[in-house]
């Protein structure tokens, strides 16, 4: 095995769940946690993107968060959980891989975990990246006009399932030329065939209690903070993206020309130097 690739994935008992839980790299490293947005598994960070950063030095680390991949389920629209508990979890994947403090990369609605977390336990926060991600201000701007979302599928029907979700990540790619189809239903196709109950990854994160920080809001979090956000995104429209760089003390916004609410692959090399440049120095 090279010093970037898989340790292989494990299930780990975590605050009374079994999470499933994969690393990459050098563990004595900084570690770098991967926290995927709403209705994803850890395979929305593609393995290729986990083990380049991991090639800089990095001990990556991505995760399934509940009711999606391996991770535990709970039936359809009855989540017994809160966006704290989920907020929770990534401190209980950090205690159980003996990691102190870790830089932590949160991508879409679960921009709220790095919110809390960062806030109220800034002591496990090395630093903070939000990705295609938004401070939720009334003022800014709706979804874009042309975001035609699929309807709802038959969730027994393996294969209308893979084209709403297909149909689902190509409407969020805003019409980015790099938005590569086949790619994507091959991750598609994984995800559904890994995932325990498919009905529940696409309903439950939606269905939780959205908690906020016990002790303060964006203008609190001290961690050095970088905003990554693409110029196509039309779920959420590039001001979300400015709105957060100017609501977190010092943060910087790094925009990713021809990207939506996504991180395709021709936008990697941008967005790992970027990542590399913010988490450079410290161990974790």
């Amino acid at each position: 095995m090279t010093s970037h690739e898989s340790h292989g994935e494990q299930l780990l008992a975590i605050n009374g769940v079994e999470l499933c839980v994969e690393t990459f790299g050098d563990p004595t490293a900084p570690a770098v946690v991967l926290v995927a947005g709403a209705s994803a598994s850890m395979l929305w960070w593609d393995a290729d993107l986990c083990e380049q950063i991991a090639a800089h030095g990095r001990f990556v680390v991505r995760y399934d968060h509940r009711d999606t991949g391996r991770s535990t389920f709970r039936p359809p629209g009855r989540p017994d959980y809160s966006l704290m508990d989920l907020s929770l979890d990534v401190l209980g994947v950090l205690d159980v891989l003996g990691i102190e403090r870790a830089h932590l990369v949160c991508q879409s609605m679960f921009g709220g975990t790095g919110l809390i977390l960062g806030v109220d336990h800034p002591g496990r926060i090395a630093s903070l990246t939000f990705l295609s991600t938004s401070t939720g201000a009334d003022d800014l701007p709706p979804p874009s006009g042309d975001l035609a979302m699929p309807a709802e599928p038959d969730v027994s029907d393996t294969a209308a399932l893979v084209e709403y979700v297909v149909d689902g990540a190509r409407a969020c790619s805003g019409g980015s030329p790099y938005f590569d189809e086949a790619a994507i239903r091959e991750l598609v196709r994984h995800d559904v065939a890994r995932a325990g109950n498919y009905a529940s990854t696409l309903s439950n994160h939606f269905a939780v209690e959205y908690d906020e920080p016990a002790h303060g809001g964006f203008g609190d979090i001290a961690a050095p903070t970088l905003v990554v956000h693409g110029d196509l995104d039309p779920l959420l429209p590039l001001p979300h993206g400015e709105a957060l760089r100017d609501a977190i003390p010092g943060a910087r916004l790094l925009v990713l020309k021809g990207a939506g609410h996504d991180l395709p692959r021709p936008v990697w090399d941008d967005f790992v130097a970027a990542l590399v440049r913010h988490t450079r120095g410290g161990r974790s």
